[in-house]
């Protein structure tokens, strides 16, 4: 199993013994906003953390780690252009296999500026996107969301993650990967199963990738086998499982 979308940074020690125990081996833990981004420094720090420590705490419970680093629309510091400047460099190391989290929270004109910057920044060097969508205004800001991505990127490159039913109509036309995120006050497992049974075949079975987004907010970290465990329960045959909890992950960002 792969979990696609998870903040390592966030937690504890235990949970990645957890994971592996309930049959994950693959997480990918992105930059997002855990603290107040109020300076280049305390972003850049943000991604050295990442890199420094989550990698081995996770490596010693036996889950394997990689990494998406860029500027979350909720990160975006009076000095931001420092970052920019830096990001290419924290994106060449071994360790980072795509830029992210990144997109739009308010769809402000300065969100749009600095998510049109990294897409072009990914579209430069040849790597994979992972696209945040908000919790509030969603479809409002999705739509300019794929807007930008349409405008400024191949999306072939991109997962457009925490999809759910208020925003999956707006996918039908989206020619990238979607991530549903199971996690409290999001989505449960039998509403990802819902939302699957309804969406699979017809938006493509290669599309889809779970994660648990599991972070300082309300999380499960084995929210990405129980919603296997629902899909098996559902009578999801073993093939189709795989596709959406390891297979698609693999394959679009090369686990």
């Amino acid at each position: 199993m792969i979990d696609a979308h998870i903040h390592a940074d966030c937690r504890p020690y235990e949970d990645f013994g957890d994971m592996a125990v309930a049959g994950i081996e693959y997480a990918l833990t992105l930059a997002h906003d855990p603290m107040r981004m109020s300076t280049s420094a305390v972003v850049l720090d943000h991604f050295h953390r990442i890199l420094e420590n989550d990698f081995s705490r996770a490596e010693k419970n036996g889950l394997t780690l990689k990494a998406a680093l860029g500027l979350h629309p909720r990160s975006i510091c009076p000095d931001y252009d420092v970052v920019l400047e830096k990001l290419p460099d924290f994106l060449n190391q071994d360790e980072v296999i795509a830029l992210g989290e990144v997109g739009l929270e308010s769809a402000s004109e300065l969100e749009q500026e600095v998510f049109r910057t990294q897409l072009l920044m990914a579209e430069d060097m040849g790597m994979k996107v992972t696209v945040h969508t908000p919790r509030r205004n969603k479809r409002e800001v999705t739509i300019k969301t794929l807007s930008v991505i349409n405008e400024t990127i191949d999306p072939a490159r991109v997962v457009v993650d925490h999809v759910d039913p208020s925003i999956i109509d707006l996918m039908a036309d989206f020619d990238g990967m979607l991530g549903v995120t199971v996690q409290p006050q999001k989505m449960t497992p039998l509403e990802a199963v819902h939302l699957l049974d309804e969406t699979f075949e017809e938006y493509g079975a290669e599309r889809f990738m779970l994660d648990s987004d599991m972070s300082s907010s309300p999380s499960d970290p084995l929210s990405v086998p129980k919603t296997i465990h629902q899909l098996k329960l559902a009578g999801w045959d073993d093939k189709k499982i795989k596709k959406v909890s390891h297979d698609n992950a693999a394959a679009f960002y090369g686990f």
